[in-house]
């Protein structure tokens, strides 16, 4: 765990708030043709925040980097989901050492 590379990604609101829409991905995406189970894929995140698609693959690559969230390829596309095992990690980190 790069406790630096979490703290820089978390740094960023809309990054916070797409683990926070990953977090309950049926209450954010249900208009997901997908299986949510899949995770929420790229596109998901364009049409729910209004950001273009190079400023979203951006940020998911922030908080792919930083090990909070894991992806699945299936064909062209690209699913994302929080890495709740990384997630609980750091809190528990932060936790023992604030």
């Amino acid at each position: 765990m790069d406790k630096t590379e979490i703290l820089k990604a978390l740094s960023h609101p809309v990054r916070v708030e797409f683990l926070e829409w990953m977090r309950q991905p049926e209450a954010h995406f249900s208009s997901q043709a997908h299986p949510l189970d899949m995770g929420i894929c790229a596109n998901q995140f364009e049409k729910r925040c209004g950001l273009s698609q190079s400023t979203v693959s951006a940020h998911l690559a922030t908080l792919e980097k930083a090990g909070l969230v894991k992806i699945t390829k299936v064909g062209q596309w690209t699913f994302y989901h929080r890495d709740e095992e990384a997630i609980r990690a750091f809190l528990a980190h932060l936790g023992e050492t604030l």
